[in-house]
């Protein structure tokens, strides 16, 4: 099993279990979710550009929004430039965060030129990052890496080695290459190597889908504590799965009703944010989390074909009430009272919004997540944050 907790100097993680870094996916609302659910003990954001939030675009700093029932929590970063990246990570620490991040592992092909995985085949300017940004910081400092640029260039040890000898005080190990993408098996006996290669704490991610898989990666590379992304998206509750293997030996599967509340709560949190990707950020959701539904093919059909987010709150509606019509009385009770609820949130949040006129604030109206069913105004965007204190950048997202 995984370790209970770990240690990134004073910062305790417990349990061992962290969300990865995933661009589109981390912002504060899919955060929320992993954290009510439990299980899960180090958060981080989607990364988001040392550029853009040193230059003051428009956008950045909302992606860099959090609250404190996140806590703990890393603000990941992306960028090519040392001077950059310390600034950046300079304004991390005054938002707040637990600790900093650098990314060193994304392959898509616009970040490569400037950060992400591309800084894997230039390890004097990497170390030149390194040693900006940990001068520049008093909070814990960690690293995201791949095992290299490709198959010919593995340089993960390598990478840890240096980082560690800099003040870098954690390492996340995808033993994957830039050239695989997500292709192919991970190779954990890389973040085995890199284990017994540094003293500080070595996270091993990667090809991670059910509880059994973190057990098993943690046994065979003896690593401190594990990092989920992908199944995370489609599997919200696998933290939680793996606390209860963890003591149990065995896990529940989630059941339609408690699918269908995370879902329509999710989508009614990002309908109430009026977000102009709104519909975007639903679909993309759907074609990650309904692939554990029963005839989830269906509903991904028809939140594709939804034009407008209350659209797709209406979809999924009816598909799950169609679908727990037969079920137990409490269950049907529970599609009624998260369809009551829809109604009430939505007339309150339409309201209120019209009344904060054209300042680009809403007030809206949240569950409080204690599964009581009450209802706590914010005014704020429920994805990114209070707008008034975070309109001086703008984000850089990645895959």
């Amino acid at each position: 099993m995984i370790p209970t907790s770990f240690q990134i100097r004073d910062l305790t993680i417990r349990p061992a279990a962290v969300l990865a870094p995933m661009a589109g996916v981390t912002d504060t609302i899919f955060r929320r979710v992993i954290r009510g659910l439990g299980g899960c003990g180090l958060l981080m954001t989607e990364f988001t550009s040392s550029e853009g939030i040193t230059r003051s675009a428009k956008k950045t700093l909302r992606y860099l929004y959090f609250q404190e029932d996140e806590r703990p929590i890393t603000a990941q970063l992306f960028g090519a430039s040392p001077a950059v990246m310390a600034e950046a990570a300079k304004m991390v620490e005054d938002l707040g965060y637990d600790a900093v991040d650098i990314n060193l592992g994304c392959p898509a092909k616009k970040v490569v030129k400037c950060g992400g995985s591309g800084l894997l085949r230039d390890l004097p300017l990497l170390e030149d990052i390194f040693k900006a940004v940990r001068a520049a910081v008093k909070i814990p400092l960690t690293i995201k890496l791949r095992a290299g640029w490709d198959e010919n260039s593995i340089v993960a040890v390598d990478v840890a080695k240096l980082a560690e000898s800099i003040g870098v005080e954690a390492v996340a190990v995808h033993p994957r290459t830039r050239a695989q993408g997500y292709a192919g098996a991970a190779d954990w006996t890389i973040i085995a190597a890199v284990k017994q290669a540094v003293k500080i704490p070595v996270i091993g991610n990667g090809d991670i889908n059910r509880p059994e898989d973190a057990a098993r990666m943690h046994q065979e590379t003896g690593c401190d504590a594990v990092m989920i992304g992908r199944a995370a998206a489609t599997n919200p509750w696998i933290f939680s799965q793996m606390r209860q293997y963890a003591e149990t030996g065995r896990y529940d599967a989630p059941t339609e009703a408690q699918r269908f509340r995370l879902l329509i709560d999710y989508y009614r949190q990002i309908n109430a944010a009026h977000l102009p990707d709104g519909v975007g950020k639903m679909k993309q959701f759907a074609c990650w989390f309904t692939h554990g539904v029963g005839n989830g093919s269906e509903l991904r059909r028809i939140v594709h074909a939804a034009q407008t987010p209350a659209e797709v709150l209406d979809s999924v509606e009816r598909f799950f009430a169609d679908r727990l019509t037969d079920a137990p009385k409490e269950v049907r009770l529970t599609v009624a009272e998260n369809e009551d609820c829809g109604a009430v949130s939505a007339k309150n949040v339409g309201s209120q919004a019209s009344a904060q006129g054209d300042d680009g604030q809403i007030a809206i109206a949240q569950h409080a997540g204690n599964g009581d069913g009450s209802v706590v105004a914010r005014n704020e965007d429920p994805a990114h944050g209070p707008s008034e204190q975070h309109l001086a950048c703008e984000s850089t997202r990645g895959t």
